[in-house]
């Protein structure tokens, strides 16, 4: 094989021919690095493939049978190359072919590729400093700006916020930096009640990146702190409203947490608002995901009820995907556990009809949700609810659910629902009414 000499910031070495260097970019991304004996050479090839979790590798560092970067390549006879463990393995199970071209082997040894080991070793210590120069800058990029934010105000504070937050979005190492150097602790003293929604909304939004302990989740659970976070969800640009529903999500997994503090006809109004947002729907699910949380608080589901949330939620049934689906239909069943969101969701023309619609329709934890809420409503008034839930084809989904392969106890809420709606009629018109083509479809 035809070998061309290569100098790199005066480290000599050797590289493949060229067509076979160059494919993939392989010698592309930079000096710094050479190797044939090098300081590349010292760095653990593992190591770095692990620490580096590339999402693109070049196809000829790939073993073929595990798809993986390879860290000890070894050719056979074919001229095939792979991970030296991955072929023995495949020797092992009484394969004597070549697992590429199926080829059967003349000579089953298999010859150390040190030339393509070298190159990949090269290749991935060039990554691997990279990553750990660019690392470094970034801890000290990070650490620059908390210092300078406890010195700067107005408009030159707004501003290193965005920088850091732009820093934290993007990098692990910076956010670590954050953490460790009490940056946390320096972002909360921020938010106040004199806070300016320019300030707020970048805190809020560097806050949501990091990872936050006890201590710090309670000291954002201040009234003040709450209360500026809930004018933002009301008011702030829909990337500041979805952040602000992460942040509280976060609070609520404390375990101090007071369900008083989410018991806020305000905030409930602006989740709502986000998710009835059609000129932004991204803030769907993240508003949903907030209400199901607080809705599992049985002493907010009063306050949900007031607001009218019941009737809007059902009329957004039929346009949410599967994941947004499932939430409001979770929130829906919290209230049907009060009276007043029995009622509510009683008086709605559609709450039924919708119900029915989600039936073995999308997935069982949503059937499941659907179920219940259709027998909360039924046992209200069975004459009158279970009538309209037959119309509209109930029986018939019932029966479905009841000869599937779901969960048991899914089976007999199913039986005993089709059991309470065949009170009010005959056998034979309740049969007539359990027919398929009664379904709504």
């Amino acid at each position: 094989m035809p070998v061309f000499p290569s100098k790199r910031d005066g480290v000599s070495g050797q590289v493949l021919d060229l067509d076979t260097a160059v494919k993939d970019g392989v010698l592309g991304g930079g000096g710094g690095v050479g190797f044939g004996g090098g300081f590349a050479e010292k760095l653990d090839l593992n190591k770095m493939i692990e620490e580096l979790d590339l999402p693109e590798v070049p196809s000829v560092f790939i073993c073929p049978i595990s798809l993986e970067p390879m860290e000890d390549p070894v050719t056979l006879c074919t001229g095939q190359t792979y991970e030296r463990s991955n072929i023995l393995r495949w020797f092992s199970m009484g394969h004597f072919t070549c697992p590429t071209t199926m080829q059967e082997l003349w000579d089953d040894s298999v010859t150390p590729n040190k030339t393509l080991h070298q190159l990949i070793h090269s290749w991935f210590s060039q990554k691997y400093l990279q990553m750990k120069k660019k690392s470094e800058d970034v801890q000290g990029s990070a650490s620059d700006i908390l210092d300078n934010l406890k010195k700067v105000k107005g408009q030159a504070r707004v501003q290193s916020l965005k920088e850091l937050r732009r820093v934290v979005t993007n990098h692990a190492t910076a956010r670590k930096t954050v953490v460790e150097r009490g940056g946390v602790s320096l972002l909360s003293s921020l938010l106040g009640p004199y806070t300016s929604h320019a300030i707020g909304s970048e805190v809020v939004s560097i806050l949501v990146n990091l990872t936050l302990d006890s201590y710090s989740k309670v000291n954002l659970m201040q009234p003040a702190k709450i209360s500026l976070v809930v004018d933002m969800l009301n008011e702030g640009s829909i990337e500041t409203k979805i952040n602000c529903t992460k942040l509280i999500k976060t609070l609520m997994e404390e375990d101090d947490f007071q369900v008083e503090i989410v018991s806020s006809h305000s905030l409930l109004v602006a989740l709502m608002r986000l998710v009835r947002d059609k000129r932004h729907p991204s803030g769907n699910l993240p508003g949903l995901s907030l209400l199901k949380s607080i809705s599992s608080h049985k002493q907010v589901g009063f306050l949900i009820v007031s607001i009218g949330a019941v009737p809007q939620l059902v009329e957004l049934l039929p346009g949410l995907n599967p994941e947004s689906l499932e939430l409001a239909l979770f929130i829906l069943d919290s209230v049907s556990t009060i009276k007043e969101g029995k009622l509510a969701l009683s008086s709605c023309s559609n709450t039924i009809p919708n119900m029915v619609r989600v039936l073995m329709r999308v997935s069982e934890s949503c059937t499941q949700l659907a179920l219940s809420i259709l027998w909360s409503i039924c046992k209200l008034s069975p004459e009158e609810y279970s009538s309209i839930a037959v119309d509209v084809g109930l029986a018939a989904k019932l029966l479905l659910v009841i000869q599937s392969g779901c969960d048991p106890l899914l089976k007999q809420k199913s039986a005993e629902l089709l059991k309470l709606c065949s009170l009010n009629y005959t056998d034979s018109i309740f049969i007539s009414k359990c027919k398929l083509t009664r379904t709504i479809r």
